[in-house]
């Protein structure tokens, strides 16, 4: 029972009293058992008193415990939000996979590097750096054996990077970010450099494929 009621009631005529009791279906439970309390103070105590009060009382205990609980749910959720927006700001594991797929393994091992930076765990970006190193040098040699022994495909270059990623996404994230809570950091930057190292060794190549082809005899 709020003191609005208790006050509210205050100013009733005895009429209006009883009519909130015998119109209490109008009414809240609460304003009810103001009525009730205040006809008691009065010495004009309603017949039904006995009755009506602990229903009434069973219904506004109900009603104060499901404010209770939501107003609960809504400090849980904003508790929820502030620890999210106060993470640390990663790339996340689809943007790491994508950046693998259309640039290289090492454009998506250096986003993941730049995540164990805003970590601060050194440790976790040496071993990357250790396991990019190896994972390059023994590639290397093992797509050299393939071509070597089963000629040029290109399907060789396209599955080269699959197993760093599994290695990135499935390895390295849940052992060095696993459910900490960050804000996902936007992917623009690193694009628009991966896609102008990409466009200027492309060129780069051709451009040295033209001058050594034009170095060729009978050219």
């Amino acid at each position: 029972m709020t003191e609005d009621y208790v006050a509210k009631m205050g100013r009733k005529s005895l009429a209006e009293l009883q009519q909130y009791v015998s119109g209490r279906a109008q009414y809240r439970e609460d304003a009810v058992l103001a009525a009730l309390d205040e006809l008691t103070r009065r010495g004009e105590p309603h017949p039904d008193d006995a009755r009506l009060r602990p229903e009434l009382e069973t219904e506004v205990r109900k009603q104060v415990d499901q404010v209770a609980e939501a107003q609960q749910r809504a400090v849980d959720a904003t508790a929820a939000e502030e620890a999210t927006e106060t993470g640390p700001t990663l790339y996340s594991p689809s943007t790491i996979t994508l950046f693998s797929v259309v640039f290289s393994m090492l454009a998506g091992g250096a986003l993941l590097a730049l995540n164990f930076r805003a970590l601060k765990r050194t440790g976790a970006t040496v071993r990357l750096v250790l396991f990019i190193v190896a994972y390059l040098v023994v590639g290397g040699l093992i797509l050299n054996w393939v071509v070597q022994r089963y000629g040029l495909n290109p399907w060789f270059g396209a599955f080269f990077d699959l197993p760093a990623i599994v290695v990135y996404i499935f390895w390295f994230w849940p052992r060095y970010v696993g459910a900490t809570p960050y804000q996902s950091r936007s992917w623009l930057l690193p694009f628009i450099i991966c896609a102008a190292i990409k466009i200027g060794l492309t060129l780069w190549a051709a451009s040295f494929l033209a001058k050594f082809l034009g170095t060729l005899p009978g050219r």
